[in-house]
Formats: structure tokens, sequence, C-alpha cells
């Protein structure tokens, strides 16, 4: 059997754990970018797994056992109140779809979502949190404009990067996922995962 993955695996989980450890030192009144902090470096194991050094029989059960390991202090009410919110299970919903999509989507498309994702959403709750922390309002409970630009443009990025297609496809397809991340009626990290997974079909 080839083990050849398993030092990338390591670095890709260190990076991760060491995130966390180092978040906690940002403090609770940071959770919100605490969380994004946590998408960024998830993409050092994305990439990995994108170039095949990190197989999907590895990257998959990997993200599966860490949405439980989150789920875990939720079912506790002991959430890490660094960056965990009670009744908010977005990084559990992040993880078991990351799971899902890297083991069944075929690698690029896959890539390219889960770094949508990571990177994409990441970028869009800084911008918000920065702007409403600026404006007085609750960063909690609001989303903005300007974080919505920011999700697209990263995204568009990503598209033009990995996906197939013309480049007006590429667009329309981080359109529907910024539309996605926005709407206030499901969590981002379900809907977005959810609804890149359906346009698969589409694109």
């Amino acid at each position: 059997m080839d083990f050849s993955w398993v030092p990338y695996a390591v670095i890709g989980a260190s990076i991760i754990v060491g995130t966390i450890w180092f978040t906690k030192y940002l403090g609770q009144e940071w959770a919100w970018v605490n969380r994004k902090l946590i998408h960024f470096s998830i993409v050092p194991a994305i990439l990995m797994f994108y170039y095949g050094l990190i197989p999907k029989e590895v990257f998959a059960p990997a993200a599966f056992a860490f949405g439980l390991t989150q789920l875990w202090p939720h079912l506790k009410r002991s959430e890490f109140s660094w960056y965990q919110l009670q009744n908010n299970y977005g990084e559990v919903f992040f993880a078991l779809s990351a799971a899902g999509i890297s083991y069944f989507m075929p690698r690029n498309y896959s890539t390219a979502l889960l770094l949508a994702m990571a990177i994409s959403d990441g970028v869009t709750g800084i911008i918000r949190h920065h702007y409403f922390r600026r404006n007085g309002f609750n960063v909690k409970l609001k989303k903005h404009w300007t974080g919505s630009l920011g999700y697209l443009v990263t995204a568009v990025i990503i598209a033009i990067a990995l996906l197939e297609g013309s480049t007006i496809g590429k667009i329309g397809w981080a359109f529907v996922l910024m539309l996605a991340e926005y709407q206030p009626w499901v969590d981002d990290n379900l809907a977005v995962p959810l609804v890149g997974s359906l346009l698969y079909f589409f694109y």
C-alpha cells in the first residue's frame, strides 16, 4: 500500500489545527474573523488534494472526521467560543460538505468549489466584519454587498483557473454561488456546496 500521502496529510492537518490554536489567542470577540482564518487554513490541504498528493480516499474521511469533531462541542453545549457560535453549525456543514464533494465529484470541479467555500467565503466574511465593525453594526447578523463583491471577484478567479468552458459560464458559476452565499434562509456553508454540486450538472 502506498503511504506517500502521509507527510502531506500531516502538513495539511497541522496547518488547520495550528490555525485553530492560533485563533484561540485572538479571543472570542474575533470569533467571526477566526472562523474565516480557519477557512483559509484549509486551502493548502485542498491544493494538495488537487495535485494528487492527498488522495480523495484520505481527504474525504479526514474532512468527515473533522466535521464530527466540531459537532461534538455543539452537542455538549460547550462550544470552542473563540470560533464556534451557539446554534451556528457552519463549520460542521463546511467539513461534512467538503467530504462529500471531494469524494463524489471530479477533482477539478470539486477543487474549484472547495476553494470558493474556503477563500471566497473567507474574503467576504472578513470584508463584512471590518465594514460593520467600522459602522457599528452587529457583524454576526448582517451581510453587505461589499462582502458579496469580494466573493464574486475571488470566485471568478478560481473558476477561470480551474474550470473549463466559456468565460461567461465561469462568471455565471461564480455569480450563482455568490447568491447562494448571500441568501438569508440557509447557512451558506450548506447552501453553497449544495448549489455548487447542482451546478455541476448544468455547467
